[in-house]
C-alpha cells in the first residue's frame, strides 16, 4: 500500500508544543510528581530573580526540583534542621560534605567503624584530592582528641555503627570538635531522628541514607544532608555543579514512605529488642549486638541518647563461621539475604561479603567482623512468624 501523505497546511499545528497543566481550585491530596528537567520563566528579569532568590521558583532540576523540596522540607523538620538537600545517594551526600567543606591540606578524623564504602572514600579516594584521615575508635573520646591536629576540619562518625552497632557520645565529639575549630559530620541512618536529632547535641551536619529507613520500601535510591543555612550553600554548589541531583520519582516515592516513619520504626523496634534477647538463648548463637541489651559496650550512651527506643538493627555471631552462615540462611524460608536495610520487610546480610568487602579480613577481624556475623534489619512483620522462623533456622545447624 503506497502510503498518502497529508498536506502541510492540514497538519496539526500544535502537536510538539507544550500544553500548560490545568489551573485548579482544588489542589490533589497527594503531591505530584514532577519529572520536568526545566521550569518556565515569563521572561529573562523573571529568571534572573529566581535564580538570585529574589522569587520563589526553580529553573532546571539539577538545581532544584519540586519533589525534592518538599522531602527536604520534611527531614529538616524531623532533623531541627534549619536546611536540607536530597541526593542521589546517601554515598553522594558524604561526597557533598567533603568536597563542600574542605579543601587541598585538610584533615578528617573519623571513626573505624564506618560503613565499608565510607571507609573507603575517606581513606582511599580523598587522598587523591590531597585530603588525609586518621581512622580512631569514635567511642572512645579520648582516643578522638589525641587523634586532632591543626589541619583538622571534620570529625565523621556513624551515631550507630554499621554492622556491630556501637554508639557514640554526640555531644562529646561535638564539644571536642568546636573545641579544635572542626565541625562534627553525623550519620543518623541507623537511629532515624525520631530516636534522636543530633544537631541539638551541637553536631553541625547530619546526613542520611534516605534509601534506608526513612523510605523504608527498598524502591529508591536517595541520601539527605541537614545543617545550617551557612553549612548548606557550600554542600548545595558540590551537589548542583557534580550533578548529585535526586530523582524526582525517587523523591515521591520517599515522601510518601515518610508518612509511615513513626509507625515502622517503633513497630520494628519492639521485635528488634525482642530478637535480640531470643536469639541470645540460641546456642548456635556465639553474641548479639543490640544497643537495648545490657551486655551491649554501649548500652549506657544509648539509654542516654535514645531512651527507650534502641532501633530496628539486630547483629549476631553464629558459632561454625561461613558454612554455618551459608546453612542457616539456606535455612530461611521468606527472609532474605540481600545487601540493605530498613525495608518493611526483615532482611538479612552478611557484612565480609557485601558492607565491608572492601576491607582485608585483618581489618574486618580487628573491627570485630567475623565470617559468621550476620545483620538482621527487622521489619514490621508479626514478631511471632519472625521469632519461629529464626528458630528454626538456628535449630537446624544442629
Amino acid at each position: 500500500m503506497i502510503p498518502i501523505a497529508v498536506p502541510h497546511q492540514d497538519r496539526p499545528k500544535s502537536i510538539v508544543r507544550r500544553t500548560p497543566f490545568p489551573d485548579s481550585g482544588t489542589p490533589p491530596l497527594v503531591p505530584p510528581i514532577v519529572p520536568s528537567a526545566v521550569f518556565i520563566a515569563r521572561d529573562a528579569d523573571h529568571m534572573n530573580d529566581v535564580y538570585e532568590g529574589r522569587d520563589r521558583g526553580f529553573t532546571y532540576a539539577r538545581e532544584g526540583s519540586p519533589n525534592a523540596e518538599l522531602l527536604a522540607a520534611k527531614i529538616a523538620a524531623l532533623e531541627g534542621a534549619d536546611a536540607a538537600l536530597i541526593t542521589s545517594s546517601g554515598m553522594s551526600a558524604i561526597a557533598a560534605i567533603f568536597l563542600g567543606l574542605l579543601k587541598a591540606g585538610d584533615h578528617i578524623v573519623a571513626s573505624d567503624a564506618l560503613y565499608g564504602r565510607t571507609s573507603r572514600l575517606a581513606t582511599q579516594d580523598l587522598p587523591r584530592l590531597g585530603f588525609s584521615t586518621d581512622l580512631v575508635d569514635a567511642t572512645n573520646v579520648a582516643a578522638v582528641e589525641r587523634a586532632m591536629r591543626p589541619a583538622t576540619k571534620l570529625i565523621l562518625v556513624e551515631v550507630v555503627s554499621n554492622p556491630l552497632l556501637r554508639v557514640v557520645d554526640v555531644a562529646a565529639l561535638a564539644r571536642v570538635a568546636s573545641a579544635h575549630g572542626a565541625h562534627l559530620i553525623v550519620d543518623n541512618t541507623f537511629p532515624t531522628p525520631l530516636a534522636l536529632q543530633p544537631l541539638t547535641l551541637g553536631a553541625h551536619v547530619v546526613f542520611h541514607s534516605i534509601t534506608k529507613m526513612l523510605a523504608g520500601h527498598s524502591d529508591v535510591t536517595l541520601g539527605a544532608v541537614c545543617a545550617s543555612r551557612e553549612l548548606i550553600a557550600p554542600i548545595r554548589d558540590v551537589v548542583v555543579t557534580w550533578g548529585l541531583t535526586a530523582s524526582a520519582f525517587d523523591c515521591w516515592l520517599a515522601e510518601r514512605g515518610m508518612n509511615t516513619l513513626e509507625l515502622r520504626v517503633t513497630r520494628a523496634a519492639a521485635s528488634a529488642a525482642a530478637l535480640a534477647d531470643a536469639l541470645a538463648a540460641h546456642p548456635a548463637v556465639h553474641r548479639v549486638f543490640y544497643p537495648g541489651r545490657t551486655d551491649h559496650p554501649d548500652h549506657e550512651t544509648a539509654t542516654r541518647l535514645f531512651g527507650r527506643q534502641f532501633g530496628n538493627m539486630v547483629t549476631f555471631e553464629l558459632n561454625g563461621g561461613r558454612d554455618a552462615v551459608n546453612r542457616f540462611m539456606r535455612a530461611l524460608e521468606t527472609i532474605p539475604f540481600a545487601p540493605t536495610l530498613g525495608d518493611v520487610a526483615t532482611i538479612i546480610s552478611h557484612p565480609a561479603v557485601t558492607s565491608h568487602r572492601g576491607l582485608t579480613a585483618e581489618a574486618r577481624d580487628a573491627l570485630g567482623i567475623r565470617e559468621g556475623t550476620i545483620r538482621v534489619s527487622v521489619g514490621v512483620e508479626e514478631f511471632s512468624a519472625l521469632a519461629d522462623e529464626f528458630r528454626a533456622a538456628l535449630d537446624a545447624l544442629g
